[in-house]
């Protein structure tokens, strides 16, 4: 494997020292070929997956036995993800050498997810990658403190404790990232033209194929009952289940005990991207979904590798750091265990802690010194 002859000046962000924390010797090893990303290659892979998204679309729209029915859904969760994947590969222009075709491809893959391609340009790629586990800026799964959960209503103390269980990723998801952030969270003024213009793509997509399947649900079923249950068989209930794998992706990507989130003051971008994410070996054949999503350290170190370069990236990085990267198979196991030990998070100790730890810390830091008796 031949290493890059002549490295990047910068990297991803445009730095160019070479300062204690910074990426630049990590870039350095990654080889020259990992960042050869061919037109037709990417248009390919953006192909297929939408071939396959259609022929979903077909059989939800053919079949009404619950076992197909659920089956499919199922299918469309992982290509809508797929698609998604290659919308966030283009945000990066990483997918083409041209500005143009990545946001023509990175629009159109977005759409079948719901999100809006110009909101997660910015929330994605200028907040979440920029300061990735760093306290008070990465606002993706950021974790709450024992102080903050203490002053939580009991109704939100409710939601953290659905949303931070396995089974509420999608939920916090749908909430957090796609609804505040994508749908009606104000950005900053330089942001809110091209935002608010791919707002209204995305809501008019929505409202187009929901009337359109709607009309064919009463024509097929014959009542008003059959025209809502169209659109929710093949758009909505694809898209929540899309929101819980995505949800569920990224909460392995940055969450779980070895994980540590960093003050302000303390983080580095080497932290942040070379200790505060993973790489997880997915089974064979899931790839064709998840796209090589799941080997995040690469993608984190430098946006500008294609997917589909990933592997290639992580094992040189992996060869030149190895006892920094955190490589291990993918078990959903695994994820229910983070999601019970990952609850609530001290930052001046550093740790992860359950709700139990957490209250228990919390209530010994709020509990009054003992005055010593008086003799």
């Amino acid at each position: 494997m031949s290493l890059l002859e002549n490295p990047p000046l910068a990297d991803a962000d445009g730095d160019t020292r070479d300062k204690p924390g910074s990426l630049l010797p990590v870039i350095r090893v990654i080889p020259a070929e990992a960042y050869e990303n061919p037109t037709w290659k990417g248009l390919a892979y953006f192909g297929r997956d939408l071939v396959v998204y259609a022929l979903v679309l077909v059989g939800l729209f053919t079949f009404d036995h619950p076992l197909i029915v659920a089956a499919l859904w199922v299918v469309s969760s992982l290509i809508i993800s797929a698609l998604f994947i290659v919308g966030h590969d283009a945000a990066h222009e990483a997918l083409f050498k041209t500005k143009r075709l990545n946001s023509v491809v990175g629009h159109l893959a977005m759409l079948p997810s719901w999100h809006v391609f110009e909101g997660w340009v910015l929330g994605h790629n200028r907040v979440h990658h920029k300061y990735t586990v760093r306290q008070t800026m990465d606002f993706v799964w950021h974790p709450y403190t024992a102080q903050q959960y203490a002053e939580m209503s009991g109704l939100q103390r409710l939601r953290h404790k659905l949303e931070w269980s396995w089974l509420g990723a999608g939920a916090y998801y749908t909430r957090e990232i796609w609804w505040h952030k994508m749908m009606v969270g104000k950005p900053p003024a330089r942001w809110v033209k091209p935002i608010r213009r791919d707002r209204w793509i995305t809501f008019a997509w929505i409202v187009a194929t929901c009337l359109v399947a709607g009309i064919f649900g009463f024509s097929k079923y014959g009542s008003i009952l059959g025209a809502l249950w169209l659109p929710i068989k093949m758009f909505v209930i694809p898209f929540l289940a899309f929101n819980y794998v995505i949800g569920s992706i990224v909460h392995v990507h940055h969450i779980q005990p070895t994980i540590r989130w960093w003050g302000r003051r303390e983080w580095t971008k080497f932290r942040g991207q070379m200790e505060g994410t993973t790489i997880l070996r997915v089974t064979p054949g899931m790839n064709f979904f998840f796209h090589w999503i799941m080997i995040h350290i690469p993608h984190h170190v430098d946006v500008r590798i294609p997917m589909y370069n990933l592997d290639l990236a992580a094992n040189a990085i992996k060869e030149a750091f190895p006892d920094v990267v955190h490589d291990e198979k993918l078990s959903f196991l695994d994820f229910v265990r983070n999601t019970q030990v990952c609850k609530l998070y001290d930052f001046e100790a550093g740790e992860w802690l359950s709700y139990d730890e957490a209250m228990a810390r919390h209530a010994a830091s709020a509990a009054p010194e003992a005055v010593p008796a008086p003799v």
